[in-house]
């Protein structure tokens, strides 16, 4: 998984059996600077420059993979596929001809390892009518489904929640910003020495604007019903710049303070416009679990429900998401529906994903799967 954040490649080996699996290694790889700002500008990119990036990303990924399989020592050959949900260029559903496109060669992958890769899965959501995101969902009802009524909140680069449980419908959509413009207020808050607020340290040296705050949840995105999505499309830096004009330069611990204080905000008023359920817990994954001053934030706008981390459910903070699309790579290796059409918007349930084949030698053969099988993504 590389995430809106530009930060790294998370990378999870895991072994499903029937309804439960298990992370056997997981580890998240920093991007060198220059890479992470190359992906920041993805989309003014031209070309041939976007070209290179693709099969760059696909190398990187390949290795990092590699790893992982050596620290578990797990050969390629125990491998039955990996999900590869690609880094995000543009995001566009909603445009004349909706499209969306995730760069991270398959190809290179594939050959790199031998092992059959499962990507692009947004696509054919987009082709059935949907929003193309969010996809997790699928993974968060099968495995926290049967439970009272709880809320998945991923805080990557934009943020997203899943709402499941043992009697209710789910409901999913991206609730906002995340990381994203966080990230870029740390970076110039910090004159480029820091690439994230670690901690939420430099935010809580802020002082919240509630005035920007008000403004910012005027953007036309929340008041969208869902299924919706969103990306660094809308929530950038020249967002920012409109929003707060010379304070970016004058005090921009003031701007990261209240744009950490919104990104919580958002979610929490995202749950009260469109969720209609009481909630047992909140449970957050992703790199915004780091952040002590935005979960603080959190907590306090949503109490008296009880905010944790998924790591008390064993899994890493940023596992969960790769975890999530080696199960649907395995379902699509397997050729079974694996999004929920109710929360995309997608007109009919599809397999999602393009399969690029492995090493024939070196796969293992797997027409339908057995259930003790290693997913990697």
């Amino acid at each position: 998984m590389s995430g809106t954040s530009c930060d790294g490649i998370s990378v999870a080996l895991v072994r499903f059996q029937h309804r439960t699996f298990r992370v056997i290694a997981e580890r998240t790889t920093p991007y060198p600077a220059s890479l992470a700002s190359a992906l920041r500008q993805g989309p003014a990119l031209p070309a041939a420059t976007l070209s290179a990036l693709h099969a760059e990303l696909g190398a990187r990924w390949a290795s990092a993979a590699r790893r992982v399989l050596a620290s578990a020592r797990v050969s390629p050959r125990q491998v039955a596929v990996i999900g590869s949900h690609g880094h995000t260029i543009y995001h566009g559903p909603r445009d004349a001809v909706p499209s969306t496109l995730q760069i991270g060669s398959a190809a290179v992958i594939a050959q790199r390892l031998g092992i059959p890769v499962v990507s692009d899965f947004r696509s054919r959501d987009l082709a059935a009518g949907g929003e193309g995101a969010p996809l997790v969902p699928y993974f968060d009802k099968a495995f926290f489904g049967n439970g009272p009524a709880r809320a998945l909140q991923n805080i990557g680069g934009i943020a997203n929640v899943t709402v499941v449980g043992r009697r209710i419908p789910t409901l999913a959509f991206d609730t906002g910003p995340g990381n994203c413009l966080i990230d870029a207020l740390a970076i110039r808050a910090s004159r480029g020495r820091l690439r994230c607020d670690v901690g939420g340290r430099l935010a809580s040296r802020g002082r919240i604007d509630l005035h920007a705050v008000a403004r910012l949840w005027r953007h036309p995105y929340f008041r969208r019903r869902p299924p919706k999505s969103t990306g660094r499309e809308l929530f950038n830096e020249q967002l920012l710049r409109k929003l707060f004009g010379s304070t970016l330069a004058r005090a921009p611990l003031d701007a990261l303070a209240t744009v950490t204080y919104f990104t919580a905000y958002s979610i929490a008023e995202s749950y009260r416009h469109f969720i209609p359920h009481r909630l047992h817990e909140v449970i957050v994954s992703g790199g915004g679990v780091r952040n002590a001053t935005l979960r603080r934030h959190l907590s306090a706008l949503l109490a008296p429900i009880p905010v944790r981390s998924i790591e008390r459910y064993g899994l890493g903070a940023q596992a969960k998401e790769p975890v999530a699309f080696a199960y649907l790579a395995l379902r699509a290796l397997q050729g079974r529906i694996n999004h929920l059409p109710e929360t995309t918007g997608a007109r009919s349930a599809c397999v999602l994903g393009t399969i690029t084949p492995g090493t024939p030698h070196l796969t293992p053969h797997t027409p339908h799967l057995t259930p003790l099988v290693h997913a990697l993504a």
